[in-house]
């Protein structure tokens, strides 16, 4: 990824329980807030995602997509932009390690390259609320 933004939390649970809730696209309508509707078009012979479409709804951003997910165990996921109405790129990976005392630092990357124009400072700004929303959700979801 060139520019991009990245963040990192603690959450109180194992890498495999944190993973295994980003895994569940199903269930993000449910806790994201953004997102408002997922179909998983593909799955791997592991039974995760590798393709899915979602419908996101972020106040004055509202598009539908597709992404491409890489897995590598519980250890990091990747996704790319497959399609898109109003994003050129959405890449963007979390990125967990088990800490030596208990829990799971999660650390999520992203770049975002919309098809309007827009300053990069602004670009790097919604990055920047997507990433600490998703960390907050996920968060939330895993320990509660």
């Amino acid at each position: 990824m060139a520019e991009h933004t990245r963040s990192s939390t603690t959450i109180e649970a194992a890498p495999a329980a944190v993973m295994a809730v980003i895994a569940d696209f199903e269930a993000y309508p449910a806790w994201t807030g953004e997102v408002k509707e997922v179909e998983v078009l593909a799955r791997g012979a592991d039974g995760r995602a590798e393709n899915v479409r979602l419908v996101l709804d972020a106040g004055a951003i509202r598009d539908e997509h597709e992404l491409s997910y890489t897995w590598d165990g519980d250890r990091k996921v990747s996704w790319t932009l497959v399609k898109s109405q109003m994003l050129r790129a959405l890449d963007g990976s979390y990125e967990l390690r088990e800490l030596p005392g208990g829990g799971t630092e999660v650390t999520y990357q992203l770049a975002v390259d919309v098809k309007i124009p827009m300053l990069g400072m602004i670009k790097r700004k919604a990055e920047k609320v997507i990433i600490d929303r998703a960390l907050a959700g996920l968060k939330k979801r895993v320990e509660g």
